[in-house]
């Protein structure tokens, strides 16, 4: 079995490292303090590494010892959590791909299953969640420390249980954290519901630019560069902008495009209510109602991209 294969390699090697994917979300940075709490329990010392991340979730236990680069020398184990595949996986090629063995743990429905062992679960509505039954078929404590960071990636990755995948195994794991000293209440102010100043400028950018198409279907809004400098903005601090415009009376897609600093191109991020994916036609990825891509070119020939293909996908 897989869990038996994935515990087997954790106890052999010396030297372990967690990975997630680029712009890591709250359900990224969490599941990998999740893996070192739990790996931690095993009597092992686990390097994670996220070159970069939002602030917003420093308050997660063990956050400090977060690691911006890893070992020179390759590692025995590197595992990647909450990443479709390779190409996404910040630090894949300096430690992933270098490691002796390799382990993914995941939770979205199209993978690449790029690791010499692979967990996934797709109907798991966050990857922390897919931990828990890793966690619990190894006998591992959930301490108030896995409780948190557990809980807050499934928070943040279902929008506080309100996003497709939610079931009601989701709110009796839930329930169960709370029990083992999850602080729900705190969890849901300060991962969801704090923002910055320059989230607010952010705010008001997108609603100036709003626009929408195919009689009000689609809500469209971009961001440039020059926006973030000007407003002193920090990774993190245009999370939840999509989900403002796709809540929009009549929007069945919200499209925010943003655009990334020395790449040529823009970060295109789509929020349906339905089961829409376009970013899969775009090379990109994610979940059926929350997914993303990169566009090359200038703002015209992305937001004429991006438009077109979700004009496409409405048909269909």
């Amino acid at each position: 079995m897989t869990l038996d294969d994935i515990l087997e390699e954790i106890k052999k090697a010396e030297t372990i490292v967690v990975l997630s994917h680029e712009s890591p979300d709250g359900d990224a940075v969490a599941s990998s303090l999740s893996m070192m709490h739990a790996i931690g329990q095993l009597g092992k010392k686990v390097d994670v590494v996220i070159p970069e991340y939002s602030k917003i979730f420093e308050f997660l236990p063990g956050s400090e010892r977060i690691l911006k680069k890893g070992k020179d020398e390759p590692y025995d184990l590197a595992i990647s959590v909450d990443c479709t595949d390779l190409k996404r996986l910040a630090g894949g090629n300096e430690y992933f791909e270098t490691a002796k063995r390799t382990v993914e743990i995941d939770h979205h429905s199209v993978n690449a299953m790029f690791a010499d062992l692979n967990y996934v679960d797709p109907v798991a509505p966050a990857c922390c969640q897919v931990l828990i039954a890793l966690i619990e078929y190894y006998g591992i404590q959930i301490t108030p420390e896995i409780a948190t960071c557990i809980l807050t990636g499934i928070v943040t990755d279902t929008g506080g249980f309100q996003w497709g995948g939610v079931t009601s195994e989701t709110f009796e794991f839930a329930a169960e954290l709370v029990r083992k000293g999850a602080k729900l209440k705190d969890i849901c102010r300060i991962s969801l519901r704090n923002k910055s100043k320059a989230h607010c400028e952010l705010e008001k950018i997108t609603y100036d630019r709003l626009e929408f198409f195919e009689d009000g279907r689609i809500s469209f809004a971009y961001l440039t560069t020059e926006d973030y400098e000007n407003v002193g903005a920090e990774m993190g601090d245009d999370e939840g902008l999509v989900e403002i415009i796709r809540d929009i009376q009549g929007v069945e897609i919200a499209v925010l495009l943003k655009e990334k600093e020395g790449a040529n191109g823009y970060k295109a991020s789509l929020h349906s209510h339905e089961t829409i994916n376009i970013c899969m036609l775009l090379g990109g990825g994610g979940h059926r109602g929350a997914a993303g891509c990169f566009i090359n070119g200038t703002l015209d020939q992305a937001k004429t991209k991006i438009i077109n293909a979700v004009k496409q996908g409405l048909k269909k």
